[in-house]
């Protein structure tokens, strides 16, 4: 296995790797594959983005999440100023459908509610919120429930997680119920167990995922 100090510095690389976080002053820990971030950011995405590419290294279990976010213009926006420009951020784009995404914000943390029939405008939705200034954190309570009743092809699954190259060969067990799908077993980092799930949640007879992977590192 790596190193303390090996993982640490794979992950300080990795984060300066990122275009938005290359200025970006984010210390980090690593202790026995578990990493942690801290320092300060003036953006909820940026914040995201650092967490992001601290799990996409190889040795990494788990990252504890300690940065804040602090932005000078954001003081001057309340919560019905970040609510209006959501708003106008999902009436330009084309993957969030019009009205049907609730938002309630309060003090800076966005609240995304609504019913929607696929993953990606979930997402979307997401991706949508993340880099306005101002944006303290975000919740995302949209629920996935198609007009075509579909049936989850379990096989269809399988073969879309096997095709995937980064998870290709891990031991991934796909169970169906209903609309539900249940990921199960072993893989060896954080982002593969969630690409699984986000290759999973592409097929639009899924409604909801339950990712029970376990990260097991071992080099």
């Amino acid at each position: 296995m790596k190193t303390n100090e090996q993982l640490q510095k794979d992950v300080q690389e990795a984060i300066k790797w990122e275009p938005l976080l290359n200025a970006a002053e984010i210390g980090v820990i690593a202790k026995d594959g578990i990493v942690t971030l801290t320092g300060t950011v003036d953006t909820y995405g940026k914040k995201s983005e650092a967490e992001d590419a601290a799990k996409n290294v190889s040795g990494v279990k788990a990252v504890v999440e300690k940065i804040e976010i602090k932005s000078a213009t954001s003081f001057n926006k309340t919560d019905a100023d970040i609510a209006k420009e959501i708003i106008s951020a999902f009436k330009w784009n084309w993957q969030v459908p019009e009205d049907k995404v609730k938002v309630r914000v309060e003090h800076g943390w966005v609240n995304l509610e609504g019913v929607l029939e696929y993953n990606y405008q979930r997402e979307a939705a997401k991706n949508a919120v993340i880099r306005l200034i101002g944006v303290t954190g975000v919740s995302n309570d949209i629920t996935i429930k198609s007009d075509v009743d579909d049936t989850v092809e379990k096989t269809a699954i399988e073969r879309a997680l096997g095709r995937n190259w980064s998870i290709k060969g891990e031991d991934i067990t796909v169970k169906v119920k209903g609309h539900n799908v249940t990921l199960s077993g072993t893989v060896g980092s954080i982002y593969q167990r969630d690409e699984a799930g986000r290759i999973a949640s592409s097929d639009r007879a899924v409604w909801s995922i339950d990712n029970e992977l376990v990260v097991a590192y071992d080099d």
